[in-house]
């Protein structure tokens, strides 16, 4: 398939730039994936459109501080950094503007006393005498000294808006580009379909006998990669690492063997569940496998669905992996009809947006 089928007209000004005045009062688009009906709702009401039994799965991902502004030592150019991953105590992994100007050896001025500097990609070996690196052309790798943490990025760090939210962060924007889930520091973005929860509505989601379960996969720089390739199959995926507890896994695997809908809320959530599923052999049956991986899995229609029934998530941009996940679970041609009443409705899209279920 070509990435142009996935596109669709926006106009700019349904692209939210502030999340709703309160968590929950969100619109909510909710399409019934066999027909194709569509209906709409607010988030709060949701209870009301999930089957009694089903479990669903949040990510518990916690957002760090991960955008960080200096000034290049050499020319006092400012230059903006996103923290992906920790490499050690003092290398982390990012991405920056005007990428291809950061070379290894320059270094940068952040403030508070701490210095950066870009150092080379790590050189892994491939066979004897054959070193092949493992570097990846939209990251640098950053040594920081002193060696910054948590605490440091806390209050010296920004929250990392997306970049089609157009303006700097707030105070605000601690508290609601946060899940109320939040609990391992690790993402770079927020996994935005859970920011529309709240302690109330999940009281009405279990009093309606809906089980709740959560796992954890850290959100990477291909949230923001769009696809570039003509075919779809030409793109290479982000690698994001997950972790699912052994509690969540028998959970899942308890609802499959019951046969109860497995709702995801998010595609990383989806992600996480579809990589982490196992598939039979000589030594143990179909499951999800508890621990830890990292996945470069690239879901777009044609993909054989292992663990999902359900799926609540925001509204994504044109022409991007997430799109293309949705429409490979709900059906192309659904999903832009969907989208294109989510438009002609004036639905507010992306992380800060509404939201839509698909049951």
């Amino acid at each position: 398939m070509k990435t142009e089928d996935f596109n669709f007209e926006l106009p700019s000004e349904l692209i939210a730039q502030y999340p709703a005045e309160a968590r929950g009062e969100s619109r909510m688009l909710v399409l019934e994936r066999r027909t194709g009906l569509l209906r709409h709702s607010f988030v709060r009401d949701i209870a009301d459109f999930v089957e009694p039994g089903t479990l669903m799965v949040w990510n518990d991902s916690r957002v760090r501080k991960a955008r960080l502004y200096a000034s290049a030592l050499d020319s006092g150019a400012r230059v903006e950094f996103l923290l992906l991953a920790k490499e050690n105590e003092s290398v982390w992994t990012v991405s920056c503007t005007k990428l291809r100007k950061q070379r290894a050896g320059r270094r940068y001025d952040f403030g508070a006393g701490v210095v950066g500097e870009v150092i080379p990609d790590r050189q892994e070996h491939d066979g004897p005498g054959r070193a092949a690196t493992s570097g990846d052309p939209f990251t640098r790798r950053l040594r920081f000294v002193p060696p910054i943490d948590e605490a440091w990025l806390e209050v010296h760090g920004h929250v990392p808006l997306p970049p089609y939210i157009r303006r700097d962060d707030v105070s605000a924007d601690s508290e609601r580009y946060q899940t109320i889930f939040a609990k391992h520091v690790g993402s770079a973005a927020a996994p935005t379909a859970g920011l529309h929860f709240t302690d109330e509505i999940l009281r009405s989601l279990r009093a309606r006998g809906i089980e709740t379960a959560t796992l954890t996969l850290h959100v990477g720089l291909g949230t923001f990669l769009p696809v570039r390739s003509e075919s779809i199959d030409d793109h290479v995926m982000h690698e994001e690492w997950w972790n699912v507890s052994e509690k969540t896994a028998a959970a899942i695997n308890l609802a499959k063997s019951e046969g109860r809908p497995v709702l995801a809320v998010g595609t990383t959530s989806v992600r996480t569940l579809e990589s982490a599923w196992r598939e039979a052999d000589a030594m143990s049956p179909d499951g999800l496998r508890a621990g830890e991986g990292r996945t470069r899995i690239f879901i777009r229609p044609g993909y054989r669905w292992k663990v999902i029934d359900g799926l609540f998530t925001n509204f994504h941009t044109p022409q991007s992996t997430l799109l293309m996940l949705v429409s490979a679970f709900a059906g192309r041609e659904k999903v832009l009809a969907a989208y294109a009443e989510a438009v002609k409705e004036r639905y507010r899209f992306f992380s800060y947006g509404d939201a839509m279920l698909i049951v």
